[in-house]
């Protein structure tokens, strides 16, 4: 019996989501087909549609665990110790004078390559 409830779950499921992508598209096709309304008519009522569409499938099994996503990925960004200012300024240096240093080398890199291969081949002054 409890394979048969999960199978009516999830086409229920199923039908949330096939609602909520018909209700969006539908939402879509409106923006387009009265774009001799007002611009922001047309995109609020977009965003009131998709807004509808979104609650429909936050309330399937796919939408909750989105939302459970969503939620964790939230309290981790509080988590996370950020740099202060001057770590940042410092570490932002860093990373151009090591660019600036790498660039210069791969210059002169090219430029006896470049050497190399005139004196090989014999063009050049």
């Amino acid at each position: 019996m409890n394979a048969k409830v999960e199978t009516e779950a999830s086409r229920f499921d199923s039908m949330k989501l096939l609602l909520a992508m018909l209700l969006l598209a539908g939402g879509i096709a409106a923006f387009y087909y009265f774009e001799e309304q007002m611009l922001v008519v047309r995109v609020l009522g977009l965003l009131t549609v998709a807004g509808i569409a979104v609650f429909i499938a936050a309330q399937s099994a796919a939408g909750k665990n989105v939302l459970g996503f969503i939620t964790g990925a939230q309290s981790e960004v509080r988590r996370v110790v950020w740099p202060t200012r001057a770590e940042t300024v410092q570490t932002t240096l860093a990373v151009l004078v090591i660019v600036l240093l790498v660039g210069i080398a791969l210059w002169l890199l090219d430029m006896v390559l470049l050497q190399g291969i005139q004196f090989l081949t014999g063009q050049g002054g």
